[in-house]
């Protein structure tokens, strides 16, 4: 038993896998190190979730954070204390540290994703997993701002392969992870890491007949380690953040504002996934784009998937092919493999691999129909990609080493031909052709439109989805605005024209491995461009140049104001926070007990100890002017009412996109 466990977990030859980490590090340092720096925090929830942070580091609080001043308990704090431990260490709050969490969290999942997928189909396989996590669109797009996703994603896939490894090689260590694991991704997300865990691995261990072993999954210790990690956080957020009683409008589910428990898990995640919870400030995908959206997500790589469906239906009937815990122990098993130098390290292998198959494909079905259920983000399903990508790469290894999805020899009758494969690089240099097309004649149209830094100014304002889903401002391009992205542009249409009809014409030669690579290669480089054009909605996505304004031309004891949801200015409220010596900015925004619909510090607001920052629109008009000088924020819409209000007495200092800062006095004065 030892030595073919051995065998099962020995990592890939030493310098083969110094080759394959060589590029990983290329490529991770190229796309997601590099752009750590660049840009700025962005308003919204980028700045929003950086300030529960940088409250946490400076208050050494660490089971409430806060947002300016209110509490804030919508989501775990592990991404959080992540976040602020690193601003403790480095002393340094900004951008990089904010989002380096994120970035070593696809680190992680690309070493997971290698290696799993070399532990079940061999090196080219790890190599692939590890190429799709780096260079998927998904992954690439929703690490750009600090989300818990990535960091989710991980702990869940290192649950996953805990759980695996620990029942098939024997490690009750192992499985003591996979709980420490699932303990983790609770505290990064919330309740819904464990039910997708349990979601996958119920059904698996029903499968494969190792509900037999349960023993061995230490439901007892496995359980309590559990609880001491996940445990004392809940219950002490809970005593500090008792319930208050506090009336909230005549909303009927909630009523009153209810303590940390019943907000946490009833509103945030019960009422949620119903569409109920209070404040609604979320939007849900409609079906249809749910799930051919995830061909974006997971492109270019989403481009085998027909070759995934298609050896799976071709096998549909071995799916439980030694999937069963006695599965290939037959005397006729041994006979027929009589040839092998070593028939229990194949069967133990190949057991592993459809096991592996088992289990990512229970998980990724169960938590996709759970959020096509629910109210979802474009990217809750983040947690599916890592696991779809290890099965991509195990299918399209396979393919090229002409090997079929259950047998380990080279050589023999493959499932598919590799005609499979060069059909999907023959769309993918298709729609790189087309990209590079559309490219060019955006090129050519902006030839004569002058550069204009502040792409936001040339932007429309289409509000769609109510700018509830996070790429909703990707429909706000116009044409003017490509002017702006000249530079990116260019670069991206030389990589999608010859990228891709570079990799087809490797996989005509059948050179498969160089023709897998360049689609690594292309997108590379098509990531590169598309982080450049992303600076250039700087001034659209962040507001901290009016925050450099406020630091160079006002003082320490002036006021900042926002006329709306504080997250509309959440990076000028961060950049400014200890130039203001940590003084809450004052919002014009419902306050507890008025009509709050989507300002995310309603419940916050209802505390006794809340800070009283909340200004009716009289009390701006009767301060304004008065005492030291006032700096207020707006965004389009809510300029027109702020004119209106202080018609005469408004001094503007800057606008950027779609957002305008005044002050009270002229600034000499």
């Amino acid at each position: 038993m030892n030595n073919n466990s051995n065998t099962l977990d020995r990592p890939p030859r030493i310098s083969y896998a110094s080759e394959i980490w060589t590029l990983f590090v290329a490529i991770f340092a190229a796309v997601y190190f590099s752009s750590l720096f660049t840009p700025p925090l962005l308003d919204d929830v980028d700045a929003s979730h950086a300030q529960a942070a940088q409250y946490i580091a400076q208050s050494s609080d660490w089971i409430t954070p806060r947002i300016d001043g209110i509490r804030y308990i919508e989501k775990p704090p592990l991404p959080y204390w992540l976040v602020a431990g690193l601003y403790r260490i480095t002393g340094v709050e900004n951008a990089f540290t904010t989002h380096l969490p994120n970035a070593l969290a696809i680190l992680g999942l690309t070493w997971l994703a290698w290696l799993w997928a070399d532990r079940a189909w061999g090196p080219r396989a790890g190599l692939y997993a590890g190429l799709g996590v780096l260079t998927s669109v998904g992954p690439f797009l929703f690490t750009r701002f600090i989300i818990p996703e990535s960091i989710l994603a991980f702990f869940l896939l290192l649950a996953l392969y805990c759980l695996l490894t620990g029942l098939e090689l024997d490690r009750p260590a192992r499985i003591y992870w996979a709980w420490a694991a699932v303990a983790l991704a609770l505290l990064t997300k919330g309740l819904i890491a464990p039910v997708f865990f349990v979601g996958a691995v119920v059904p698996y261990l029903l499968l494969t007949g190792q509900w037999r072993r349960w023993r061995a999954l230490k439901p007892v210790t496995g359980f309590l380690l559990f609880l001491v990690i996940a445990a004392p956080w809940h219950i002490l957020c809970g005593l500090h953040n008792p319930d208050q009683g506090h009336p909230v409008g005549n909303h009927p589910t909630i009523g009153n504002v209810h303590g940390f428990f019943y907000f946490y898990f009833i509103n945030e995640h019960v009422l949620r996934f119903f569409n109920l919870r209070y404040p609604h400030d979320y939007n849900k995908l409609p079906t249809f784009w749910y799930w051919v959206l995830h061909l974006v997500w997971l492109f270019p790589w989403s481009l085998f998937l027909p070759a995934v469906a298609a050896i799976a239906w071709k096998t549909r009937h071995r799916w439980l092919q030694h999937l069963r815990h006695d599965a290939g122990q037959t005397v006729d098993f041994y006979l027929d493999n009589a040839l092998r130098t070593d028939v229990a390290t194949y069967v133990l292998r190949l057991k592993f691999r459809i096991r592996t198959v088992w289990l990512l494909s229970l998980f990724s079905a169960f938590t996709l129909l759970f959020f096509s259920l629910s109210t979802n983000q474009e990217y809750y399903t983040f947690p599916v990609w890592p696991p779809l990508l290890i099965l991509i790469a195990g299918v399209v290894a396979g393919i090229e080493e002409r090997r079929s999805l259950s047998n380990d020899a080279p050589g023999e009758t493959a499932v598919l031909s590799s005609a499979w494969l060069t059909g999907a690089q023959a769309a993918f240099a298709i729609i790189g052709l087309l990209s590079a097309a559309a490219l060019g004649w955006g090129l050519w149209e902006s030839r004569s439109l002058p550069y204009v830094a502040d792409i936001g100014t040339l932007l429309a304002h289409r509000g769609v989805g109510d700018y509830t889903l996070s790429m909703s401002h990707l429909f706000d391009l116009t044409g003017p605005s490509f002017a702006a992205l000249r530079w990116p542009a260019a670069l991206a249409a030389v990589a999608l024209l010859i990228g891709p009809a570079a990799g087809w014409v490797l996989r005509v030669k059948r050179r498969h491995l160089a023709a897998t690579l360049s689609i690594a290669v292309t997108l590379t480089v098509f990531f590169i461009a598309a982080h450049i054009a992303f600076v250039r909605f700087e001034p659209m996505l962040s507001s901290e140049p009016m925050a450099q304004t406020i630091m160079k031309d006002g003082t320490p004891n002036d006021t900042f104001i926002i006329y709306g949801e504080q997250s509309s200015g959440s990076s000028i409220i961060f950049y400014t926070h200890n130039f203001f010596h940590s003084r809450p900015t004052l919002l014009i925004i419902p306050r507890c007990g008025q009509h709050g619909e989507g300002t995310t510090l309603l419940w916050g607001s209802c505390y006794p100890d809340a800070p009283d920052i909340f200004l009716s629109e009289d009390q701006l008009a009767k301060m304004w002017g008065k005492g030291e000088r006032k700096w207020l924020f707006a965004e389009d819409p809510e300029q027109s009412k702020v004119e209106q209000l202080l018609a005469g007495r408004l001094y503007p200092v800057q606008s950027l996109a779609d957002k305008q800062l005044w002050t009270d006095r002229p600034l000499n004065k």
